[in-house]
């Protein structure tokens, strides 16, 4: 599992992923996240900016990404 440390309130899942290394630009993350590859707190989001705050608890291909303060 990887913890991402926010540095400010909150993180965009696109950057989440990018952070993470599971992805190695925007444009797959993008295409990741709209083809329905990922979800947050066990549900598919479409969404590349969907906003992730503390304690959300990403999935890509089985890989977990957790966000701390």
């Amino acid at each position: 599992m990887e913890v991402i440390k926010l540095r400010e309130e909150y993180i965009k899942l696109g950057q989440a992923l990018k952070a993470a290394g599971f992805v190695d630009s925007g444009t797959e993350a993008k295409e990741a996240i709209i083809e329905g590859a990922v979800t947050v707190n066990g549900e598919v989001d479409t969404r590349r900016g969907r906003k992730l705050y503390s304690g959300d608890i990403v999935v890509f291909h089985g890989e977990e990404i957790k966000i701390e303060d």
